[in-house]
């Protein structure tokens, strides 16, 4: 039996313009990127930022100024009730939710040896902003989507979910977790033609959380890849828009690493 998402029908997100996303995480290195490229793809933003208001302001407003739309957000993606009544706003400005970017994160550096220093605190936040809020964004844009009869939604996960690399052993789990929450809501929401994929990048320059690794890391991971290079913001931003375009791929994650973590 046929659900909402029947054989044959038209994939209507071949063309983004039009449609509405939401960046959580909008206002950093690479959420600029995302936001960028789906602006140029005539996708409306809804900016979320938690604690950099400037950061999300100046991006809104270069956006606007080039004759894209965008409007930004303050939201606290751990707490439940700011989540929901930002989707609200979102929609009350807007009228539909088509795209749903969980991008936020945070991470610390913490060596894998020094247990000590994996402090209870620590490992709470970390699993709090990057597997618990992208796990509430998706619940509470999917009954938006739903309505709609389709959706697309992109986790930014890391390769230190899929192997024991990057900043700590909590950051790795959270993100672990993070490719596992896409499969399972990519099997929870095909019914209604909602599509969930992930990108797993490996280390990044120019965001906030490659300030917070250790040099001798960022080398590492430079030097390790068969390319010599780090991952580059843009190449997975155009990842972001291909999955927001796609109509047969769901509960993937893709590695954008310049070749270092081959599965």
């Amino acid at each position: 039996m046929l659900s909402n998402h029947e054989y044959g029908k038209e994939n209507i997100f071949v063309n983004l313009k039009g449609k509405v996303a939401i960046v959580t995480g909008g206002s950093g290195g690479l959420g600029k990127c995302i936001c960028n490229s789906l602006a140029k793809q005539g996708v409306t933003l809804a900016i979320l930022y938690n604690n950099h208001y400037q950061d999300a302001k100046i991006l809104s407003d270069e956006l606007n100024s080039k004759g894209y739309n965008s409007a930004t957000y303050q939201c606290d993606v751990t707490n439940p009730d700011q989540v929901s009544r930002t989707v609200e706003k979102v929609i009350k400005d807007f009228n539909q939710i088509d795209i749903l970017v969980n991008d936020a994160a945070y991470n610390i550096w913490i060596p894998f040896h020094d247990l000590n220093a994996l402090t209870y605190e620590q490992w709470h936040k970390i699993i709090n902003i990057n597997l618990t809020g992208p796990m509430l964004f998706i619940k509470a844009v999917s009954g938006p989507m739903k309505s709609q009869g389709s959706g697309r939604i992109i986790n930014i996960a890391s390769v230190a979910g899929m192997a024991p690399v990057g900043s700590s052993i909590a950051y790795g789990v959270s993100k672990a977790g993070l490719i596992q929450l896409t499969k399972g809501m990519a099997v929870a929401l095909a019914p209604d033609n909602i599509l969930v994929n992930c990108v797993a990048p490996g280390y990044l320059e120019g965001t906030r959380m490659s300030d917070n690794l250790a040099e001798e890391y960022k080398e590492q991971a430079r030097t390790g890849a068969v390319l010599k290079k780090a991952a580059d913001k843009n190449d997975i931003a155009e990842q972001v828009v291909t999955f927001c375009k796609t109509d047969t791929t769901t509960g993937q994650t893709l590695v954008i690493d310049g070749g270092r973590l081959f599965h």
